[in-house]
This record gives structure tokens, C-alpha cells and sequence, in this order.
């Protein structure tokens, strides 16, 4: 049985003419922040990292149950909001990303800590975080409790704390 934001999406991605081709690129150049620019964008801080291996994925979608991490090609094609930004993590100092944002509106982030740089968030191996940070255990959060509102058009700041395998779930690192 297909999931039902694929069986909604599917008319809208026909209609949109020929599909857009799958690439880990897209909304790449939305979401790029370019130096001089006041905004509007979102400047995320990611906390509690493991270790300074691999890549940092962080990702914008609209703050609404159905499209809360959606297919990227589904959203795109609907003329949703989808930013992604993708860098090598830093060997030191804080783990700060930006990402450029439509306007003031809800918005839920997702941030990737992708240790082995497969471009793929694998439970027992990468690192990853929400927007307002819900207590994530064995599956992802409701959008409700990831939810970012930015009320202005500059620059909005906001940390992300990151969660790693910690039992059958992941938590964020205990530190002593």
C-alpha cells in the first residue's frame, strides 16, 4: 500500500510535466546562504555532536504534518518550501549552518550528522536533530514538536541538538 502523500503528490507530479530527476542536489542552490546577505535565513547551531567525521545535511520543510519529510521531488514539483544544505563537518569550534528561507512562516528542520558520508541517516551509525528538539526514541517526531516559527525577514538563530544510537532508540550524548 503506497503511503498517502505518494498517492496525493502523484496527480500534482504529472501534471507538473516531466519529473524532476532524484539528486541529492535539490534545493541546494535555494538554501545556499551567500555572504552580505541579511536574509531572510535561518543560522542553526548543532550541539552535542559525537565527533567531527563525514558531512552536515541540514534540511527546511513546511511546518505541516504532510509534508514534514517528504520527498524532496514531491514538494519541489508542488512548489513547497525545501531547502537543504550540505557541508563537511567542521574539525573544530561550533557546528554552525545557514540556510536561506522563503519569508516569516512556520518551518521544521531537520539536521543530519552523516558520519560515513552516504547521504543517508543510518540509525546506529549517524547523528540527528530537530528543529526545537523533541525527545525522538524510536521513530521521528510529530511536526508539532518540531515546528520553527521566524517572524522577521533576517536572520533567525536556533540550536539543534543532536541525537546518536542509544539502545534501540536514539537520545542526545550523555556527558559527564
Amino acid at each position: 500500500m503506497k503511503p498517502l502523500a505518494v498517492t496525493l503528490a502523484l496527480p500534482l507530479l504529472l501534471a507538473a510535466g516531466p519529473a524532476l530527476k532524484s539528486s541529492p542536489d535539490l534545493g541546494k542552490a535555494e538554501g545556499r546562504c551567500r555572504a552580505g546577505e541579511p536574509g531572510p535565513a535561518l543560522l542553526v547551531e548543532a550541539v552535542g555532536m559525537k565527533d567531527r567525521t563525514g558531512t552536515m545535511k541540514l534540511e527546511i520543510y513546511p511546518g505541516n504534518e504532510q509534508d514534514f519529510l517528504a520527498d524532496d521531488n514531491v514538494l519541489i514539483a508542488a512548489g513547497k518550501t525545501f531547502r537543504r544544505v550540505e557541508v563537511p563537518t567542521p574539525q573544530s569550534g561550533p557546528v554552525v549552518l545557514c540556510v536561506r528561507i522563503p519569508g516569516p512562516g512556520t518551518y521544521a528542520v531537520s539536521v543530519l550528522h552523516d558520519r560515513n558520508m552516504d547521504r543517508h541517516f543510518q540509525w546506529k551509525i549517524d547523528g540527528i536533530g530537530f528543529s526545537s528538539n523533541p525527545h525522538l526514541g524510536w521513530g521521528k517526531p510529530s511536526v508539532k514538536s518540531s515546528r520553527v516559527v521566524v517572524n522577521g525577514g533576517g536572520i533567525s538563530k536556533i540550536s539543534v541538538v543532536m541525537n546518536y544510537k542509544n539502545g534501540l532508540g536514539v537520545a542526545p550524548l550523555k556527558t559527564n
